[in-house]
């Protein structure tokens, strides 16, 4: 999967997921701002991120995880590893 395809798809389960618009998805917007993530949200985000992609995140691979950018690359590292 590159990463032009793990863009569109993170962003189209995100917004689903916590109801903010696309538009608002932006590389360098912060992550927990833009979608108002709590930490129940984080486990959500654990969730949906599974159902997509297939592979498991823990809390302490979201230190370090600020913008969407971060993101992309945590999942691009993820799936590279499957």
């Amino acid at each position: 999967m590159n990463r032009e395809t793990i863009i569109e798809t993170v962003k189209d389960f995100l917004s689903d997921e916590f109801e903010v618009d696309k538009s608002k998805i932006q590389p360098d917007a912060n992550l927990q701002e833009t979608l108002d993530l709590d930490s129940l949200d984080y486990v959500d985000l654990v969730v949906v991120i599974e159902e997509n992609f297939g592979f498991k995140v823990t809390g302490e691979d979201f230190v370090g995880i600020a913008t969407f950018d971060d993101f992309y690359t945590l999942v691009e590292k993820k799936l590279a590893e499957k």
